[in-house]
């Protein structure tokens, strides 16, 4: 497929940017959908190696075409300049990824195109009849939609560029869940079940469309797929991995010096742990203390009934920090606790607001099959998913877009920037008091402990790193994942079937997870580099703002200019 692409030649940074985004909405109406383009709600991507191609025909057109952007008059500009450098880095990074064959073995059990194609749909507005029969157009367009995805995954066959084993299975049982079985109904049928009885036949065919073109993807995932990638190397070495750290944090890493900053840290907070483990649990480890809270500790009984507590939290969280340490808009409080689909990965996740805030932004939980959801688990992970975390900045960015580009604050988004705000977020919560008991506190060490793992192990078993001395876990050995697994249920509060699926996670997207506490890292460097820049003039309200209106920048850039607010 193939885009006309108007003329920029007189474009500036900004103007290509925002020029670059209308024609990848041609080419991904998903990403249309996401920024509320009601042009792309009942289409869906070509995934094929053509389709890939075309993407990548438009990041060189665009490259090329961003030379002359910046040597234009008003090109010096601050606001200009910034977005040169976050196009640049985006678009190079992103090619990297293409022209190694990456797409060709996109399997993963959070990020992959069948995951896109599925999770649109909640994004869809569902308020009227009309909607409902986009609806049904999109359903209908599954099947191409994962044919196309398997296209690539078979020339990726064919250059012998190979999907982890574990991915491959992890997948294949989500779509399984998705196509449900005897004893329920797809995924597909239970969406549409709330649409209107005047369209019910064609809805409900519509799903059974959509159903059948997954449970094909499924069956040749199965029965060709994993046959021919077993044995396959789980792990990805250190050229695919430091090609994938840029891509998601926008830097090249001295990845020996974030291996063992990541160490530094799981120190530092198991110490921490150790002390407020005592307070609730005298003699208990840390995680035997979480355990106890699993059954002891104050809990939410019920589906709906987390729903609304979660709810709560954020809007009470909006409440206590609107005019105190941030202003916000009107329409930037607005969030909502949704629970996820059966299906999904374990972690909860965040979803943006359209540009036009018709679809506010939305926290999303696995429930995992669980109805007792102990608190200590969610309020500091609801503090990094919702407020102040993902929904402040992303809602902000959609905010302040007309001021900076479209591509700023939305498909530019370096991953490494948002997740550090989201963890930044949380210890920011914790600084501020609002985790006001040792159950909550231990909570917050928890997920601050699991993001320290998270650099130790991605790094250490993608580079088969070897385990420091002084390590309290197979010390002088090399990383495997079977070790960071074991690694990880050691030290980790969450249910084996979390722990699991973060593995699989791990190994699917390198280099994403230490994202977040490198990411964090950045921002408070910025932080404390204002401030001793300000000295007492130094506003923290203020620059929170500041640091959350000026859009995406990768990590080589972020703490230059958040210590420059």
């Amino acid at each position: 497929m193939s885009v006309d692409v108007s003329d920029t030649s007189t474009s500036l940074p900004r103007q290509l940017a925002d020029t670059y985004v209308d024609a990848l909405v041609e080419l991904d109406p998903i990403t249309g959908t996401f920024l509320g383009v009601p042009e792309s709600a009942d289409r869906l991507p070509d995934y094929s190696p053509a389709g890939q191609e075309a993407r990548t025909v438009l990041a060189r057109t665009t490259l090329e075409r961003l030379t002359a952007a910046e040597s234009l008059p008003g090109a010096e500009a601050a606001t200009e300049r910034r977005c040169a450098r976050l196009l640049r880095e985006r678009l190079t990074a992103e090619l990297a990824v293409h022209e190694a064959g990456e797409s060709l073995r996109a399997v993963s059990n959070l990020f992959s195109p069948i995951h896109e194609v599925r999770d649109v749909f909640n994004l869809m507005p569902t308020r009227s009849d009309e909607d409902w029969a986009t609806v049904a157009r999109r359903l209908r367009a599954v099947p191409e939609a994962a044919e196309s995805y398997r296209q690539s995954l078979a020339t990726g066959l064919e250059r012998r560029l190979l999907a982890g084993p574990r991915q491959v299975a992890t997948v294949i049982g989500q779509l399984g869940e998705w196509i449900g079985g005897a004893d329920g109904g797809s995924w597909f049928a239970g969406f549409v079940a709330g649409g209107p009885e005047g369209l019910r036949a064609e809805l409900d065919a519509a799903a059974e469309t959509a159903t059948g073109g997954v449970a094909r993807l499924r069956d040749w995932l199965r029965d060709v797929y994993a046959p021919a990638v077993k044995g396959a190397p789980e792990i990805v070495g250190r050229e695919r991995y430091a090609r994938w750290v840029r891509f998601w944090n926008g830097t090249d890493l001295d990845l020996d010096e974030a291996y063992a900053y990541g160490w530094s840290e799981f120190h530092r907070l198991h110490a921490e742990m150790r002390a407020e483990a005592e307070k609730i649990l005298p003699g208990a480890t840390p995680w035997e203390a979480l355990r106890h809270l699993d059954t002891a500790g104050e809990a939410v009984e019920g589906v709906e009934e987390v729903r609304v507590w979660l709810q709560r939290l954020m809007d009470e969280a909006i409440a206590a920090l609107d005019g105190t340490h941030f202003e916000l808009a009107e329409r930037v409080k607005r969030v909502e606790s949704m629970i996820a689909p059966a299906g999904s990965a374990a972690a909860p996740y965040y979803t943006s607001p359209s540009l036009d805030f018709a679809r506010p932004g939305r926290t999303w939980l696995p429930t995992l099959g669980e109805t007792r959801f102990p608190v200590y688990d969610l309020v500091s992970t609801w503090y990094h998913e919702g407020v102040p975390g993902h929904h402040l900045q992303l809602a902000q960015w959609a905010h302040v877009a007309d001021d900076l580009s479209r591509y700023q604050t939305t498909v530019g988004m370096v991953s490494a920037n948002a997740e550090g705000w989201a963890l930044y977020a949380e210890r920011l919560m914790d600084e501020l008091g609002f985790l006001h008991n040792a159950e909550r506190r231990l909570g917050y060490l928890d997920c601050q402990m699991m993001r320290a793992v998270r650099v130790i192990i991605d790094i250490g078993m993608h580079l088969e790193m070897e385990i420091p001395a002084d390590s309290p876990f197979h010390p002088g050995e090399r990383w495997t994942p079977e070790l960071g697994l074991e690694f990880m249920r050691r030290h980790n509060g969450r249910p084996a079937e979390f722990v699991e699926s973060e593995l699989v996670r791990y190994l699917g997207m390198p280099g994403q997870a230490i994202g977040y506490k490198l990411g964090e890292r950045a921002w408070l460097r910025g932080r404390e580099a204002a401030r001793a820049a300000r000295g007492a003039d130094f506003d923290a309200k203020k620059w929170h703002m500041a640091a959350l209106s000026q859009g995406s920048l990768g990590l080589d850039d972020l703490e230059e200019e958040l210590a420059a607010l």
